[in-house]
């Protein structure tokens, strides 16, 4: 990759033996920052229904940072409201969590909801094609019925931002209330081993591939 021109460092093709301070250079791949300072962590974590995704919360409820070890100082990238569980990433590496969460990257999070009612074609086309919150329109980058069965269905819906509580708003608005909803997936990185309040490390492919949007 080095002799192909592929790795820059700090902006300039890297060379064969060429040495680095991991604390300073900015290395890149094919354009996509390597994660090098050994300071950084990465943690997926499976936030439960109940726990607020902040560092903080002033009326003492628990945290999503309180499930992870306390090593090293972490912020949630993005949010889940605190009654959706599903998956979230904690890191200190603050580029990270810029680019999974400013729009113009499109990392897209995937989140399965079960709603009242069995949503036909027309509901699941107006959820793509665009609905009018009271905060401006919005849409979903896809949405398909899952399964079904009485009252309720199994919608998977695909979003390519995050403003507050938007899945559950874009449901109602076509008439299908949310009863439950999990986020499945952050841009490729997925894992239905995880379990509520459980977490593992994301793999430097995960981190990378987050990078790459």
């Amino acid at each position: 990759m080095i002799r192909a021109g592929r790795v820059t460092v700090d902006g300039e093709p890297a060379h064969l033996g060429q040495k680095i301070d991991p604390l300073a250079a900015r290395v890149q791949v094919d354009g996509i920052p390597l994660p090098l300072q050994p300071d950084l962590v990465y943690y997926l974590v499976y936030k439960p229904a109940g726990v607020v995704s902040t560092a903080s919360d002033p009326q003492g409820r628990p945290t999503v940072v309180g499930l992870v070890p306390s090593g090293t100082r972490v912020y949630p990238v993005g949010r889940l409201d605190a009654d959706t569980e599903g998956l979230i990433i904690l890191t200190n590496d603050g580029e990270l969590a810029a680019r999974v969460t400013h729009p113009r990257h499109q990392v897209s999070k995937t989140y399965l909801a079960r709603v009242a009612g069995s949503p036909g074609r027309k509901a699941l086309r107006a959820l793509s094609a665009g609905v009018e919150l009271e905060d401006g329109p919005a849409r979903a980058l896809a949405a398909h019925l899952v399964g079904q069965q009485g009252g309720r269905a199994l919608v998977e819906v695909v979003m390519g931002e995050g403003r507050k509580r938007e899945v559950r708003r874009l449901l109602a608005a076509v008439g299908h209330p949310v009863e439950a909803l999990v986020r499945t997936a952050i841009g490729p990185v997925r894992d239905p081993k995880l379990r509520p309040g459980t977490w593992r490390h994301l793999t430097i492919e995960e981190v990378r591939s987050l990078y790459m949007g």
